[in-house]
């Protein structure tokens, strides 16, 4: 079926904020991730040095 110009303007306009929109949406998450990995990696240090040092101390 034949579309009309506009028609054809108005879903590749569409498309394309949606795409951008996913991009934007996925960068934030990638950079989210990261965030709450380099926290849990500085909890997890925390929690192992406490751990090191329960251990010692028992000793």
């Amino acid at each position: 079926m034949q579309r009309t110009r506009t028609e054809v303007g108005r879903w590749r306009m569409l498309r394309q904020s949606q795409r951008r929109r996913n991009r934007w949406l996925e960068g934030q998450s990638r950079r989210n991730n990261r965030i709450h990995r380099i926290r849990a990696d500085r909890q997890l240090g925390r929690q192992q040095r406490s751990l090191l040092y329960a251990i010692n101390y028992e000793w």
